[in-house]
């Protein structure tokens, strides 16, 4: 058995028996208490709705998937011109760093209505949404990693006659790749809320929208078999991510792991 496949099984076995232990329990207290599906399904009931509805949550998740995948490719192009043009000029970021941090302050709900009413009801209302979910955590996550730069290694391009935009590019750069992907990592796991959020609002296709149309109907097995397709979309998005930053950084998990290794050694 290879490293890797031992590292992921060490890694995964815990939450996956602590998931195993709740779903059995969830099962076991459903029966026992003979408690209607309409009202909360055990989880065996929600296993055989996506088998049955595999092919109707298939293309759901499709329309939803298009969704996420546009507006955090919108997010992360946005927030990384952002992130580079405050941290570069100091004007930037006393004029738009308090308004980035502001917009957070505006529930995406409230703001959904009204790009409905300037948009419309097809996928730009919905990327916009998720765009707007993803761009915070993308922005702050590169301004604090190109400010946290070593001084030391700026002084010393400097001193041998580099620019602005070299030490940029040779050193501020490669320093903030790591939180950029943190926050690129945060923005993936959370998108899919950004795509439900306009589908709810107004859509007709999407697993948001088959949500609001399962819930009225009393078909709660249906809700929480599009919440398990949700589930595996945010986090299948979070690996992908993950692995980009894997093969893309390769020295900054080398680093992470001899710093593993030395406190374990300790």
């Amino acid at each position: 058995m290879t490293r890797w496949v031992k590292e992921r099984l060490n890694e995964w076995w815990p939450p996956l028996a602590l998931m195993a232990g709740a779903l059995a329990l969830w099962e076991g207290l459903a029966h026992a208490l003979a408690i209607p599906r309409w009202l909360l399904p055990p989880p065996s009931a929600i296993v055989r709705e996506l088998v049955a509805r595999g092919d109707l949550l298939a293309r759901h998740s499709w329309v939803t998937l298009q969704e996420v995948l546009a507006g955090f490719a919108v997010a992360f192009t946005v927030g990384v011109a952002c992130g580079v043009a405050i941290a570069q000029w100091r004007v930037v970021e006393r004029g738009f760093y308090p308004l980035v941090v502001a917009s957070q302050t505006i529930p995406i709900i409230a703001i959904a209505p009204l790009l409905l009413i300037w948009v419309g009801y097809d996928i730009r209302m919905k990327v916009i949404v998720v765009a707007l979910i993803c761009f915070f955590p993308i922005t702050v996550n590169l301004v604090d990693g190109l400010r946290s730069v070593d001084p030391d290694l700026v002084n010393l391009l400097r001193t041998m006659g580099a620019g602005r935009w070299k030490v940029f590019l040779m050193v501020s750069l490669p320093w903030a790749l790591p939180y950029l992907f943190s926050g690129a990592k945060v923005a993936a796991a959370v998108s899919v809320i950004g795509a439900v959020i306009g589908e709810w609002v107004g859509a007709s296709a999407g697993l948001g929208w088959l949500m609001t149309q399962a819930v009225p109907r009393f078909q709660t097995p249906l809700v929480f078999a599009s919440l398990v397709a949700l589930g595996v979309m945010g986090i299948a998005l979070f690996q992908a991510t993950a692995l980009v930053e894997r093969l893309l950084l390769p020295w900054h998990y080398t680093m992470k792991r001899q710093e593993a290794l030395k406190w374990t050694s300790l």
